[in-house]
């Protein structure tokens, strides 16, 4: 199998740290470690999902002196995972990455929309998903789909609310006003240029991967 340009193969006593935590085994797409992960190397989760399944499969010679040496041996794995993040750049992309045109594009939907918010984007495709489950009158702070959301998210279900509100002011099919001010409706609408006018099945199945990265 080809190496991928943005892989190392120092990287794989990290991915192997991340595998072996309990509960052992390939770890979900979007997990709070896999993005985590994906954010520090600047590699995106689904290359780090795939590279998960090959690191299981002791397929080379590679892989099985890797098991050998720490798969029984968790002490010993982190000891050398510690040593390699306090390598002169590892973690630092202003250094390690320096002339290097490193595209954010997945990385930018996990971090705040704002300094001052708690909201990124990843949370505002789910209410972007859950949006086309509701109806207007119910897209409110007692509705159990919002209250759950707002649990799953760690956030009050008054912004789940008012998000939605700003996805009515987005919605094509619904007759909005003539002007909007908020900082959310930038960040709304280019979700919405996204996702709001694509398959909402598509966005359903994405959204389910997505909720993986709040659990």
């Amino acid at each position: 199998m080809a190496q991928h340009t943005l892989w190392s193969d120092e990287y794989w006593l990290l991915l192997m740290q991340l595998y072996l935590k309990k509960p052992a085994g390939v770890k979900p797409l979007y997990s709070r470690g896999m993005v985590s992960l994906g954010m520090e190397l600047h590699i995106p989760p689904q290359l780090l999902y795939e590279q998960m399944f090959r690191l299981r499969q002791l397929d080379t010679p590679r892989m099985e002196q890797l098991w050998a040496k720490y798969a029984k041996s968790p002490k010993k794995l982190s000891r050398a995972v510690s040593l390699m993040r306090q390598m002169k750049g590892f973690g630092q992309a202003g250094d390690f990455y320096e002339g290097v045109a490193v595209a954010e594009s997945w990385e930018k939907d996990f971090k705040p929309i704002a300094a001052d918010s708690a909201l990124m984007p990843v949370m505002l495709i789910l209410i972007l998903d859950l949006y086309f489950r509701l109806t207007p009158i119910t897209m409110v702070e007692e509705t159990p789909e919002v209250v759950e959301l707002a649990r799953l998210m760690k956030i009050p279900a008054a912004d789940i609310v008012e998000v939605m509100e700003v996805y009515r002011f987005c919605d094509p099919y619904l007759n909005r006003d003539d002007l909007m001010i908020t900082p959310l409706l930038a960040p709304c609408q280019q979700i919405w240029n996204r996702f709001g006018n694509g398959s909402p099945e598509k966005l359903a199945a994405y959204a389910a991967q997505l909720k993986e990265y709040f659990k």
